[in-house]
């Protein structure tokens, strides 16, 4: 039988972006380019993600080894807007753009701790997936009702201007 019982206890979201667990670009995390690896991003922006399901929607790592329902990404885009060196400290903000039964549209923004200026954004849209049939399937209604909560405390943030970008060589008319 599964248990389909929240990770975290239930909590008030705050009307801005939700601030996850703080990290730290390690010397591993640097590329050629001397910077963070865009490899890392992804990884830092999953983990922030990971915070989120674990620590605020109850959705996390234990609730699936539980329930055997888990996330799985459809289709992300990051945009890289300053550099993260070696030591740099950082943090992600995150926010719930849209969601239904299902599906959630997540919006990340990475922080330099050092410098106060966005270095990245992360637009995921996630699915919940049934582990044992491999299929799509409903977040719990606990879960639904958490994450609609989240996404209305967060309604009246203006929409990111990275949300939704067109990729492709902008050219000059």
């Amino acid at each position: 039988m599964r248990d389909l019982s929240p990770c975290c206890p239930d909590r008030d979201f705050p009307a801005g972006m939700v601030p996850m667990q703080p990290q730290v670009v390690l010397p591993e995390w640097i590329d050629y380019n001397g910077h963070m690896n865009v490899s890392y991003y992804t990884f830092a922006f999953d983990k922030a993600f990971d915070d989120l399901l674990d620590n605020w929607l109850g959705v996390g790592v234990e609730f699936v080894k539980r329930a055997r329902l888990g996330p799985m990404a459809l289709q992300t885009q990051i945009c890289y807007l300053a550099e993260l060196v070696e030591g740099e400290p950082f943090h992600v903000e995150t926010r719930i753009l849209d969601h239904d039964e299902k599906r959630m549209h997540f919006f990340g923004v990475m922080v330099s701790d050092r410098t106060g200026k966005r270095a990245a954004t992360y637009e995921s849209l996630g699915m919940n997936v049934d582990l044992e049939t491999r299929r799509p399937a409903p977040y719990p209604a606990w879960a639904q009702e958490r994450i609609a909560r989240m996404a209305a405390a967060q309604a009246a943030l203006p929409l990111p201007p990275e949300a939704g970008q067109k990729l492709g060589i902008r050219r000059k008319s």
